[in-house]
Protein backbone atom coordinates (compact mmCIF):
# COMPACT_ATOMS: atom_id res chain seq x y z
CA UNK A 1 0.00 0.00 0.00
CA UNK A 2 2.25 2.36 0.87
CA UNK A 3 4.56 1.62 -2.44
CA UNK A 4 1.15 2.57 -4.55
CA UNK A 5 0.66 5.91 -2.79
CA UNK A 6 4.35 6.56 -3.57
CA UNK A 7 3.90 5.65 -7.05
CA UNK A 8 0.37 7.55 -7.22
CA UNK A 9 0.80 10.61 -5.67
CA UNK A 10 3.85 13.28 -7.24
CA UNK A 11 6.77 14.12 -5.80
CA UNK A 12 8.06 10.76 -5.17
CA UNK A 13 9.17 7.82 -7.42
CA UNK A 14 7.61 5.95 -9.61
CA UNK A 15 8.25 2.20 -8.44
CA UNK A 16 7.18 -1.44 -10.28
CA UNK A 17 7.25 -3.48 -7.93
CA UNK A 18 7.20 -7.87 -8.63
CA UNK A 19 5.00 -10.08 -6.72
CA UNK A 20 5.54 -11.34 -2.85
CA UNK A 21 7.82 -14.51 -3.07
CA UNK A 22 5.98 -17.69 -2.25
CA UNK A 23 8.39 -17.75 0.63
CA UNK A 24 6.77 -14.98 2.29
CA UNK A 25 3.38 -15.82 1.66
CA UNK A 26 4.11 -19.17 3.45
CA UNK A 27 4.89 -17.31 6.40
CA UNK A 28 2.03 -15.31 6.67
CA UNK A 29 0.04 -18.27 5.41
CA UNK A 30 0.88 -20.27 8.84
CA UNK A 31 -0.02 -17.21 10.68
CA UNK A 32 -3.27 -16.22 13.50
CA UNK A 33 -6.25 -14.61 11.60
CA UNK A 34 -6.10 -11.17 12.97
CA UNK A 35 -2.25 -11.15 12.58
CA UNK A 36 -2.34 -12.07 9.44
CA UNK A 37 -4.79 -9.52 8.49
CA UNK A 38 -2.61 -7.02 9.62
CA UNK A 39 0.80 -8.42 8.39
CA UNK A 40 -0.84 -8.30 4.76
CA UNK A 41 -2.00 -5.15 5.17
CA UNK A 42 1.27 -3.73 5.90
CA UNK A 43 3.10 -5.81 3.12
CA UNK A 44 0.75 -5.48 0.40
CA UNK A 45 2.47 -2.98 -0.58
CA UNK A 46 5.13 -4.89 -1.91
CA UNK A 47 2.76 -7.10 -4.40
CA UNK A 48 1.37 -3.96 -6.23
CA UNK A 49 1.75 -3.26 -9.67
CA UNK A 50 1.68 0.21 -10.23
CA UNK A 51 3.30 2.51 -12.89
CA UNK A 52 1.40 5.89 -13.07
CA UNK A 53 3.54 8.89 -14.53
CA UNK A 54 4.84 11.55 -12.42
CA UNK A 55 2.19 14.44 -12.18
CA UNK A 56 -0.56 12.88 -11.96
CA UNK A 57 -4.44 14.82 -11.85
CA UNK A 58 -6.78 14.61 -9.15
CA UNK A 59 -9.05 11.73 -10.60
CA UNK A 60 -5.86 9.26 -10.39
CA UNK A 61 -5.18 11.02 -6.74
CA UNK A 62 -9.19 10.28 -5.40
CA UNK A 63 -8.37 7.00 -7.11
CA UNK A 64 -4.93 6.28 -5.58
CA UNK A 65 -6.54 7.31 -2.00
CA UNK A 66 -9.47 5.32 -2.89
CA UNK A 67 -7.70 1.97 -3.03
CA UNK A 68 -5.10 2.39 -0.19
CA UNK A 69 -8.22 2.93 1.95
CA UNK A 70 -10.06 -0.24 0.55
CA UNK A 71 -6.59 -2.18 0.96
CA UNK A 72 -6.51 -1.37 4.20
CA UNK A 73 -10.40 -0.95 5.32
CA UNK A 74 -11.36 -3.86 4.73
CA UNK A 75 -9.55 -6.29 7.05
CA UNK A 76 -10.44 -3.41 9.82
CA UNK A 77 -13.54 -4.11 9.63
CA UNK A 78 -13.37 -7.69 9.54
CA UNK A 79 -11.36 -7.56 12.66
CA UNK A 80 -13.95 -5.06 14.32
CA UNK A 81 -16.23 -7.33 13.89
CA UNK A 82 -14.78 -10.20 16.28
CA UNK A 83 -14.67 -7.47 18.05
CA UNK A 84 -11.69 -6.53 18.82
CA UNK A 85 -10.88 -2.18 18.31
CA UNK A 86 -7.08 -2.95 19.68
CA UNK A 87 -5.93 -4.99 16.96
CA UNK A 88 -8.11 -2.86 14.37
CA UNK A 89 -6.17 0.26 15.47
CA UNK A 90 -3.02 -0.74 14.48
CA UNK A 91 -3.87 -0.59 11.10
CA UNK A 92 -3.99 2.97 10.74
CA UNK A 93 -0.69 4.01 11.52
CA UNK A 94 0.06 2.07 7.82
CA UNK A 95 -2.06 3.94 6.31
CA UNK A 96 -0.95 6.83 7.85
CA UNK A 97 2.65 6.52 6.84
CA UNK A 98 1.42 5.25 3.43
CA UNK A 99 0.30 8.45 2.93
CA UNK A 100 2.76 10.72 4.35
CA UNK A 101 5.59 8.46 2.28
CA UNK A 102 3.54 9.21 -0.48
CA UNK A 103 3.50 12.25 -0.81
CA UNK A 104 0.03 13.50 -0.17
CA UNK A 105 0.01 17.14 0.04
CA UNK A 106 -1.62 20.35 3.30
CA UNK A 107 -4.96 19.89 1.49
CA UNK A 108 -5.83 16.47 1.00
CA UNK A 109 -4.63 15.56 4.60
CA UNK A 110 -7.11 18.26 5.98
CA UNK A 111 -9.61 16.78 3.76
CA UNK A 112 -9.18 13.37 4.69
CA UNK A 113 -9.07 14.19 8.11
CA UNK A 114 -12.10 16.07 8.20
CA UNK A 115 -13.81 13.16 6.60
CA UNK A 116 -12.15 10.47 9.05
CA UNK A 117 -13.08 12.96 12.38
CA UNK A 118 -16.63 12.76 10.75
CA UNK A 119 -16.62 9.52 10.59
CA UNK A 120 -15.73 8.31 13.79
CA UNK A 121 -18.32 10.80 14.84
CA UNK A 122 -20.75 8.87 13.12
CA UNK A 123 -19.78 5.48 14.23
CA UNK A 124 -19.75 6.76 17.98
CA UNK A 125 -22.77 7.83 17.87
CA UNK A 126 -24.27 5.28 15.98
CA UNK A 127 -23.76 2.45 18.70
CA UNK A 128 -23.58 -0.21 15.93
CA UNK A 129 -19.81 -0.10 15.52
CA UNK A 130 -18.49 -0.24 18.86
CA UNK A 131 -20.40 -1.94 21.98
CA UNK A 132 -21.00 0.00 25.93
CA UNK A 133 -17.96 -1.53 27.22
CA UNK A 134 -15.49 -0.79 23.98
CA UNK A 135 -17.24 3.30 24.80
CA UNK A 136 -16.15 2.92 28.36
CA UNK A 137 -12.62 1.83 27.78
CA UNK A 138 -12.25 5.07 25.41
CA UNK A 139 -13.74 7.63 27.63
CA UNK A 140 -12.92 6.01 31.48
CA UNK A 141 -8.80 7.40 31.10
CA UNK A 142 -9.74 11.06 31.25
CA UNK A 143 -11.56 10.51 34.65
CA UNK A 144 -11.25 6.86 36.12
CA UNK A 145 -12.39 8.00 39.50
CA UNK A 146 -15.59 8.26 38.12
CA UNK A 147 -16.18 4.23 37.93
CA UNK A 148 -13.34 2.84 40.75
CA UNK A 149 -14.99 -0.63 40.53
CA UNK A 150 -15.87 -0.98 36.64
CA UNK A 151 -14.40 0.88 33.72
CA UNK A 152 -11.58 3.00 35.78
CA UNK A 153 -10.45 0.12 37.42
CA UNK A 154 -7.76 -1.13 35.61
CA UNK A 155 -6.01 2.65 35.00
CA UNK A 156 -6.04 3.35 38.48
CA UNK A 157 -4.54 0.21 39.36
CA UNK A 158 -1.85 0.67 36.63
CA UNK A 159 -1.41 3.85 37.96
CA UNK A 160 -1.00 2.91 41.97
CA UNK A 161 1.40 0.20 40.65
CA UNK A 162 3.78 2.60 38.41
CA UNK A 163 3.71 4.75 41.05
CA UNK A 164 4.47 2.79 44.02
CA UNK A 165 7.84 1.36 42.39
CA UNK A 166 9.38 4.81 42.94
CA UNK A 167 13.13 5.24 41.82
CA UNK A 168 14.15 1.31 41.94
CA UNK A 169 11.42 -0.15 42.39
CA UNK A 170 10.61 -3.28 44.62
CA UNK A 171 12.66 -5.71 43.46
CA UNK A 172 11.47 -8.87 41.07
CA UNK A 173 8.40 -10.28 42.37
CA UNK A 174 8.06 -8.74 45.33
CA UNK A 175 5.34 -5.77 43.54
CA UNK A 176 2.07 -5.71 45.72
CA UNK A 177 -0.10 -4.47 43.33
CA UNK A 178 0.98 -7.87 40.98
CA UNK A 179 1.77 -10.57 43.35
CA UNK A 180 -1.59 -9.49 45.34
CA UNK A 181 -3.59 -9.64 42.12
CA UNK A 182 -4.75 -6.43 42.10
CA UNK A 183 -3.25 -5.66 39.12
CA UNK A 184 -5.45 -7.06 36.29
CA UNK A 185 -3.23 -9.13 33.01
CA UNK A 186 0.03 -8.06 34.73
CA UNK A 187 1.58 -10.54 32.31
CA UNK A 188 -0.49 -8.82 28.88
CA UNK A 189 -1.54 -5.51 28.51
CA UNK A 190 -0.09 -4.42 31.81
CA UNK A 191 3.23 -5.76 31.65
CA UNK A 192 4.77 -2.22 31.77
CA UNK A 193 3.00 -1.40 34.72
CA UNK A 194 4.17 -4.36 36.87
CA UNK A 195 8.35 -4.05 35.22
CA UNK A 196 7.79 -0.69 36.49
CA UNK A 197 6.55 -1.04 39.93
CA UNK A 198 9.42 -4.24 40.52
CA UNK A 199 12.29 -2.02 38.70
CA UNK A 200 10.94 1.34 38.96
CA UNK A 201 11.35 4.36 37.43
CA UNK A 202 15.18 3.76 36.42
CA UNK A 203 14.24 0.42 34.66
CA UNK A 204 11.30 1.59 33.15
CA UNK A 205 13.65 4.10 31.22
CA UNK A 206 15.65 1.67 30.54
CA UNK A 207 13.03 -0.45 28.83
CA UNK A 208 12.33 2.56 26.52
CA UNK A 209 15.57 3.27 25.87
CA UNK A 210 15.72 -0.39 24.68
CA UNK A 211 12.73 0.23 21.90
CA UNK A 212 14.46 3.91 21.17
CA UNK A 213 17.13 1.87 19.94
CA UNK A 214 15.56 -0.43 17.92
CA UNK A 215 13.53 2.06 16.15
CA UNK A 216 15.98 3.66 15.92
CA UNK A 217 18.14 1.10 14.21
CA UNK A 218 15.26 -0.05 11.90
CA UNK A 219 14.96 3.76 10.12
CA UNK A 220 18.69 3.28 9.63
CA UNK A 221 18.14 0.26 7.88
CA UNK A 222 15.28 2.09 6.02
CA UNK A 223 17.72 4.55 4.82
CA UNK A 224 20.37 1.95 3.83
CA UNK A 225 17.56 -0.23 2.06
CA UNK A 226 18.91 -1.02 -1.91
CA UNK A 227 15.75 0.37 -2.96
CA UNK A 228 12.38 2.68 -2.27
CA UNK A 229 10.31 -0.21 -1.74
CA UNK A 230 12.67 -2.00 0.61
CA UNK A 231 12.50 1.00 2.78
CA UNK A 232 8.94 1.63 3.00
CA UNK A 233 8.34 -1.99 3.76
CA UNK A 234 10.74 -1.08 7.00
CA UNK A 235 8.93 2.47 7.61
CA UNK A 236 5.17 0.49 7.86
CA UNK A 237 7.10 -1.74 9.90
CA UNK A 238 8.11 0.88 12.37
CA UNK A 239 5.09 2.54 12.36
CA UNK A 240 2.87 -0.12 13.29
CA UNK A 241 6.02 -0.75 16.28
CA UNK A 242 6.01 2.89 17.46
CA UNK A 243 1.89 3.12 17.75
CA UNK A 244 1.61 -0.26 20.01
CA UNK A 245 4.59 1.19 22.16
CA UNK A 246 2.97 4.34 22.79
CA UNK A 247 -0.36 3.38 23.23
CA UNK A 248 0.54 0.43 25.33
CA UNK A 249 3.01 2.56 27.85
CA UNK A 250 0.51 5.72 27.29
CA UNK A 251 -2.76 3.41 28.25
CA UNK A 252 -0.60 2.45 31.40
CA UNK A 253 -0.07 5.69 32.78
CA UNK A 254 -3.52 7.13 32.47
CA UNK A 255 -2.76 9.14 28.86
CA UNK A 256 -4.36 6.72 26.52
CA UNK A 257 -7.58 4.47 26.33
CA UNK A 258 -7.06 0.76 27.41
CA UNK A 259 -7.86 -0.65 23.94
CA UNK A 260 -5.87 -4.34 24.53
CA UNK A 261 -2.64 -3.32 22.49
CA UNK A 262 0.31 -5.27 23.52
CA UNK A 263 3.85 -4.25 23.86
CA UNK A 264 5.76 -5.76 21.42
CA UNK A 265 8.18 -8.38 22.75
CA UNK A 266 6.86 -8.00 26.42
CA UNK A 267 3.58 -8.55 26.57
CA UNK A 268 2.36 -12.53 26.69
CA UNK A 269 0.15 -13.75 23.62
CA UNK A 270 1.50 -16.17 20.93
CA UNK A 271 0.21 -14.12 18.23
CA UNK A 272 2.11 -10.64 19.00
CA UNK A 273 5.35 -11.86 19.68
CA UNK A 274 4.99 -14.42 16.33
CA UNK A 275 3.95 -11.03 14.13
CA UNK A 276 7.18 -8.95 15.55
CA UNK A 277 9.68 -11.61 15.33
CA UNK A 278 8.57 -11.64 11.75
CA UNK A 279 8.70 -8.13 11.28
CA UNK A 280 12.07 -8.00 12.52
CA UNK A 281 12.63 -10.64 10.17
CA UNK A 282 11.21 -9.39 7.04
CA UNK A 283 13.63 -6.01 8.20
CA UNK A 284 16.81 -8.42 8.64
CA UNK A 285 16.06 -9.26 5.25
CA UNK A 286 15.72 -6.01 3.61
CA UNK A 287 19.34 -4.84 5.42
CA UNK A 288 20.85 -8.25 3.97
CA UNK A 289 20.11 -7.30 0.43
CA UNK A 290 20.83 -3.47 0.95
CA UNK A 291 24.46 -4.25 -1.41
CA UNK A 292 22.60 -6.03 -3.97
CA UNK A 293 22.31 -4.49 -7.47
Amino acid sequence: MVVFLSNTFPFTHNVLMGCISERILNVYRSRPPRESLRSLANTAKMNLHVNVPYGTNSHHIAEAIFKAFAIVGLPMILVLKQPDLGTTLTYMPILIVGLFLGGINVRQAMILTTAGIMLVAGAWSSGKMLKPYQKARLTSFINPDNDPKGSGYQIRQSLIAVGSGGIWGKGAAKGTQTQGDFLPIPHADFIFAAFGEEHGFVGAVFVLLLYFSILMRLIQNAQTAADLPGSLIIMGIVAVLTFQIAVNVGMVIGFMPVTGIPLPLMSYGGSSVLFTFLALGVVMNVRMRRFVN
